[in-house]
């Protein structure tokens, strides 16, 4: 779980400090470069996973690719920073596995892991130069500070059961010796002196080759950060059936719905706290899914999966009350991206990080709450503890809609804005986010943005007059609408 996050250097993100509950909507117009905060994350996530080079090739620039890595780096005319900095709180699973399927447990859970990176040219890779690491490390947080680095609302027995263990040394640091910048990973699965990597030939994180033997709590970390993913569901993707053989873990873009949904349900006699018999416990989750997706569309009377014998194909089906069936490929783009929330939200092995862009997308205006519901419906709940039934998961939304905007919890709100600053005398505009008053965002002590009462009303009262247009009659401007709309605003 993503806690806390500050950036500099990379993209329009310049001296960003922003810290994140367990569900969070990013609102802001179009433009701004609300998706550049989930490049971000997406960027820490593939350096603990790849090499330096192909993490900076898998994040998108403005244009939709990255041709050049000297795009990642904030650029104020024609110049580019030199430089850029990431800082990420974190709470870490407190078990798993690394490549080769060995046990580790982590020391302790709540981490701050900090990397440094700089372009270099390549006479090699010309068209594309390359990273450098400046500076990589990994260190505690005291369990005594958790309590006022969590600043959400949560209850004493949800951090609990979440912030655990002890460590007195860091897992990653760094140091300069005769002017070489040395990375040292200090073991704490076994004793011995740190191991010492030279910097600038490093091709990739120290973090991303962490196993369970040498450094279990680094490699921890690596699978939390490797957790943090962006969602971005096809319908062509959520529409395919699947084989006997697929995996059975819903992939970022949709694909294997079917598998993911049939694994789950002959799954459940194992997860279930009740005496079901194999075929009660498929039952109960195609019946979870039904009347979950039933708060979306009236007319749900089951979900299933068919299982194709001779073909060897699962396939995804939904049948109306009158009995009529509906394969996955004959539904409609926001039920199928309903459905696959649905799908995440009982899976108890999905776990980290999801980030999803404009999740109204294909979504009726009457039926936004319920979506809204969903996605923090998946998110842990942070009044409990954190068990098989409340797994550690974090959503992270963008959207412009003012629908969505009025439907989310004021202290789930972040807005995005440019803002001027003028920097070593050259100005430029840079991403800012800022909270609401009276949340819990506005009590950080490094001190916070509060949005303006005028800033909000562009999305509470979003209808702006065209005076070009004076005879033009509107919806909204139906006398016999307008106490429903005041209605709604006050709800």
């Amino acid at each position: 779980m993503l806690t806390r996050l500050k950036v500099s250097g990379f993209k329009n993100l310049v001296d960003v400090d922003v810290r994140f509950g367990s569900f969070t909507c990013v609102a802001g117009a179009n433009g701004v470069g609300k998706s550049n905060l989930f490049d971000a994350i997406r960027f820490l996530s593939a350096i603990a996973d790849l090499p330096l080079i192909d993490a900076a090739l898998s994040v998108r620039d403005e244009k939709g690719r990255t041709a050049d890595v000297r795009s990642l780096f904030h650029r104020f005319g024609d110049e580019y920073a030199n430089e850029m900095s990431f800082e990420a709180e974190m709470i870490i699973p407190a078990e798993g596995v690394d490549d080769l399927g060995q046990q580790a447990k982590a020391s302790i859970t709540f981490l701050r892991y900090s990397i440094t990176l700089a372009y270099r040219s390549d006479d090699s890779l010309r068209s594309l130069g390359s990273l450098e690491i400046i500076k990589e490390e990994l260190v505690h947080i005291n369990l005594g500070d958790a309590k006022k680095n969590l600043l959400f609302t949560h209850s004493v027995n949800w951090r609990k059961s979440a912030v655990k263990g002890k460590r007195t040394s860091p897992f990653i640091s760094t140091e300069v010796d005769k002017e070489k910048t040395i990375i040292k990973l200090h073991q704490d699965g076994v004793k011995g002196k740190p191991l010492s990597r030279l910097a600038e030939h490093l091709p990739r994180t120290v973090l991303s080759v962490a196993n369970a033997a040498e450094s279990p709590t680094v490699l921890l970390a690596r699978r939390e950060m490797q957790s943090w993913r962006l969602l971005q569901l096809e319908p062509s993707a959520l529409r395919q059936p699947d084989e006997f053989t697929s995996p059975t873990k819903l992939d970022m873009d949709g694909s294997h719905l079917a598998a993911t949904l049939y694994h789950l349900a002959r799954l459940n006699k194992n997860y279930s706290k009740n005496e079901l018999t194999e075929d009660e416990a498929e039952s109960q989750v195609y019946s979870q899914v039904a009347n979950r997706l039933a708060e979306l569309i009236n007319d749900v009377g089951e979900v299933k999966i068919d299982r194709d014998e001779k073909r060897q194909l699962l396939t995804l089906i939904v049948t109306n009350r009158d009995g009529t069936s509906h394969p996955a490929r004959a539904l409609s783009d926001g039920t199928l991206r309903f459905l696959a929330l649905a799908i995440l939200a009982l899976d108890p092995e999905a776990k980290g990080l999801l980030c999803l862009e404009e999740p109204e997308n294909g979504i009726h205006p009457a039926r936004i709450p319920k979506i809204l519901q969903l996605l923090q419906d998946i998110a842990t709940d942070v009044n409990y503890p954190i068990d098989i039934d409340n797994p550690l998961r974090q959503v992270i939304i963008n959207t412009h809609s003012p629908a969505v905007v009025m439907q989310i919890p004021d202290d789930s709100l972040l807005v995005a804005e440019l803002k001027e600053t003028v920097s070593s005398g050259k100005r430029f505009k840079r991403l800012s986010f800022g909270c609401l008053p009276d949340t819990w965002r506005e009590k950080s002590p490094e001190g916070v943005n509060v949005v303006s009462k005028g800033k909000l009303l562009d999305y509470l009262n979003p209808v702006v007059m065209d005076e070009s247009e004076p005879n033009q009659h509107r919806v909204v401007d139906r006398p016999d609408l307008q106490f429903l709309i005041l209605g709604s605003l006050t709800e």
